[in-house]
């Protein structure tokens, strides 16, 4: 199989010839590295965070992918997607759940249109290019189920028809510790499972929330690059090789999470497609058309992790600590 069939197994059939609407542009891999550089530091002019997260929530953006911010509220994970949406110059939404938020606020809906007899679709907030969806577990079950079809096959089905959303697209949802919060319902396996990565920012270090103090993020941010950009680094992404020795070991971490004693269910097939996905981002942004193994366990904790379910009485913690375990235990192909 080529790389360009692998790139449309990981982005579904339209959304690479949802591309064409954009500027013809085309980056090498060592243009998607220095794109990536831009990037993150038009990131970290609306906040600081640490280089490893910051290069993962890129990965996820380059990878297709949509990412889980779990965390307390007021660490920043508000601002995170808005700077992320103002330096690819993206159109920016944020939809605040609540328990009586429906699908449709969120979709959109048809109204019908008296002046021409017909009914005329009202797109919903989803259509963005990075859409912050906050406090996600305080949404009902029925509103998180209609974020799947546009997570998984970038579109919206209203009334039997298929609406295409914008090229890129990536959700950025948070979600509050269920633990001490009313009002709010887990989301299950096969949600989590939807999204590529998954992080919790925590509390900044004390010199960087003094420097917070004393310049907070300007409320406005002009871009680093397009949107024509991000969409050539993401088709320079799906280019990049992936060799079946390598496609082994990540199999073979997958089997890993599966056999371990604390874990009920590891990590899934579509974990291992999100992680080679998560790893070719990686790479390209190393300036490499190639994935090795450090890429895959760079970005393996945060593909992986949220995928397990432990067994009962298991700490918080297990999670991770199973994915750290297999990495140890599987040798690098």
């Amino acid at each position: 199989m080529t790389d360009g069939h692998l790139a449309r197994r990981l982005w579904p059939s339209g959304i690479l010839g949802g591309m064409a609407t954009l500027r013809a542009v085309r980056l090498s891999d060592a243009g998607v590295a220095g794109w990536g550089e831009r990037l993150a530091g038009g990131i970290a002019r609306g906040m600081q965070l640490d280089a490893e997260m910051l290069q993962v929530v890129i990965c996820t953006l380059l990878a297709g992918g949509h990412l889980l911010l779990e965390d307390r509220p007021g660490v920043g994970k508000t601002q995170l997607a808005r700077s992320l949406a103002a330096s690819i110059d993206g159109r920016f939404a944020r939809i605040q759940g609540t328990v009586d938020l429906l699908p449709t606020d969120v979709l959109g809906t048809t109204i019908w249109r008296a002046s021409t007899e017909t009914f005329e679709f009202h797109p919903g907030p989803i259509f963005a290019n990075v859409v912050l969806v906050d406090e996600l577990n305080r949404a009902t079950p029925k509103t998180q189920s209609g974020l799947l079809e546009a997570m998984a096959e970038l579109q919206v089905t209203i009334e039997g028809k298929a609406h295409m959303l914008p090229r890129p697209f990536t959700v950025i949802a948070t979600q509050n510790p269920t633990a001490g919060f009313d009002g709010t319902y887990a989301l299950p396996p096969a949600e989590l499972d939807r999204f590529m990565t998954r992080l919790s920012l925590g509390y900044p270090s004390a010199g960087a929330e003094a420097d917070l103090l004393h310049s907070p993020p300007p409320p406005a941010l002009p871009p680093v690059a397009d949107l024509a950009e991000a969409s050539a680094a993401i088709a320079a992404v799906g280019e990049v090789e992936a060799r079946r020795p390598l496609l082994e070991y990540i199999v073979s971490l997958l089997d890993a999470t599966r056999r371990h004693p604390l874990s009920e269910a590891g990590a899934s097939p579509r974990g291992g497609l999100m992680l080679l996905a998560a790893a070719r981002a990686h790479a390209a942004l190393d300036g490499r058309d190639y994935v090795v193994p450090d890429d895959v366990q760079a970005l393996a904790g945060p593909v992986l992790a949220h995928r397990i379910q432990t067994v009962g009485g298991a700490a918080v913690e297990a999670q991770l600590a199973i994915v750290e375990d297999a990495l140890e235990e599987v040798p690098a192909r």
